[in-house]
């Protein structure tokens, strides 16, 4: 299905230097004192991963069927489980849906937000929610998975997805239409000096605009402050670094139409700090690997911002681009991946997220199945393999599910929840090929020693009258 120049960048050298570093980055030794007797036989057996393999729950309960829906939520365990991929879960806070009305947070479910609502309707894309359920129904999903759960995105400039329409509403009309119709140079107010923006603007609204973002951080502390494990922070802010977060100013003017606090990537994490427990995970996340967000990375944790993790999203929307990578293509070969996660990098050791990812199947036959299958598990085992790499998040795991203009053909499930050769794929890695299972002899003083994949362990053992034990044991940070 795939070129023999396709397997040219995959070449055995390469597959072989991917092995190498997954067992010198994934893997760790331990030695575990259970009192186990001397020459005793001992199961190990890993029950969970240290590294982090998750999906977003943006479709939850939204599938058409509640059999579809128990299928979707069958995908995700804390611990291995028949049919379960993902130990990690990305949970929706798009502001311009989750607080539609200002000061009206959904937090909590209505009844246009239930399973019986959404299995009734007849164009669910269609509808306003659609990937946009409430947040406390999935957090507690999560919770009762022991999944760890991530919040996205706090803060974010797009005008299509995340500023509420209550917001740019507070601005002028001819304010709004210049910046929605007209963006000729020297005419649109998002071309003008900032000297004249802030004459024609309310005086006020820079002050509304924090105060409104600053109400919506504080009530996310308040309710997930404790629940959530991580959050993405600021989202693809990259593209104003360095010439538009300019420290101190007022107002920034993000290229895709819409006004921000001066500075606002590091006023988020400013703020974030302020409302959320010092425990949180705090992300940077962006689309832009270059050297330009490396460079931010490090200029905000000079500032004292408290960057945890960075994000980094490599999508294939278009399918064109993976027939174009099963010809032989350098896009998403290993040396491109590497290259480019390193210019993106901040060093210092800094932990990767990688936020979003795409596979685009080239078609939806037998073999855009298995081009994407293919290209999807080289990829996995590359990224798996990259020291600094802790998760992995799959974007639309489900076809025909993804926001408008991202393919229908990029999921690991065909729209009624079966599993395409990709899910296959991805299980056997995840689930066989990366889990330890062995048998190992107790020594003289009652400890056992093994090498194994990342994460916790059941060890068992039989005392020398014949009782069964057991025991457990973290692997790995």
């Amino acid at each position: 299905m795939l070129s023999p120049s396709y397997y040219a960048h995959w070449n055995a050298d390469e597959q072989a230097r991917i092995d190498a570093d997954i067992e010198k980055y994934r893997k760790a030794d331990a030695t575990v004192a259970i009192g186990a007797p001397a020459g005793a036989e001992v199961t190990v057996e890993q029950v969970s991963h240290a590294f982090r393999f998750g999906a977003h729950l943006f479709n939850f309960n939204q599938l058409g069927s509640h059999e579809a829906n128990e299928r979707h939520k069958a995908v995700w365990s804390s611990t291995f489980a028949d049919g379960a991929l993902f130990n990690s879960g990305t949970i929706a806070f798009y502001w311009r849906t989750f607080e539609p009305v200002e000061g009206k947070m959904r937090f909590d479910e209505e009844q246009t937000d239930t399973e019986a609502w959404w299995n009734a309707c007849r164009d669910p894309k269609a509808q306003r929610f659609w990937r946009r359920p409430p947040s406390e129904p999935v957090v507690k999903f999560c919770e009762e998975k022991g999944i760890w759960r991530h919040g996205h995105p706090s803060v974010w400039a797009s005008p299509e997805w995340q500023y509420p329409i209550w917001l740019m509403a507070k601005l002028p009309h001819e304010i709004l239409a210049e910046m929605l119709t007209d963006d000729r140079s020297g005419v649109s107010i998002l071309k003008q000096p900032m000297e004249e923006v802030l004459k024609r603007i309310p005086a006020d609204f820079p002050a509304q605009m924090e105060s409104a973002l600053r109400r919506r951080i504080d009530a996310l502390a308040a309710r997930y402050g404790e629940r959530m494990c991580s959050w993405d922070v600021c989202n693809e802010s990259a593209c104003c670094y360095p010439d538009r977060l300019v420290p101190g100013s007022t107002l920034c003017r993000d290229p895709r139409k819409t006004f921000m606090p001066g500075d606002y990537c590091h006023w988020a994490f400013r703020e974030c700090m302020r409302a959320f427990p010092a425990k949180s995970v705090l992300s940077i996340n962006d689309y832009k690997l270059d050297a330009s967000y490396a460079e931010q990375t490090r200029d905000q944790l000079a500032r004292g911002d408290k960057i945890d993790l960075q994000g980094m999203q490599m999508h294939l929307f278009n399918p064109k681009q993976c027939e174009e990578i099963a010809q032989g293509s350098e896009l998403r070969s290993p040396t491109q991946v590497r290259s480019q996660i390193a210019a993106a990098h901040a060093g210092q050791g800094m932990p990767i997220h990688l936020s979003e990812i795409t596979v685009s199947a080239p078609g939806g036959d037998e073999r855009g199945e298995e081009i994407q299958a293919e290209i999807a598990r080289n990829l996995y085992r590359l990224w798996f393999s990259l020291p600094d790499m802790v998760a992995i998040t799959w974007w639309n795991i489900v076809d025909d599910c993804g926001a408008p203009r991202e393919p229908s053909v990029s999921g690991l499930f065909h729209r009624d929840m079966t599993p395409k050769k990709s899910f296959f794929a991805l299980d056997e890695l995840i689930n066989r090929e990366w889990r330890t299972r062995t048998t190992v002899k107790a020594g003289a003083d009652g400890t056992v020693s093994f090498r194994g994949f990342k994460g916790a362990y059941r060890l068992a053992w039989r005392d020398s009258d014949g009782t069964p034990r057991e025991s457990s044991a973290t692997v790995g940070a």
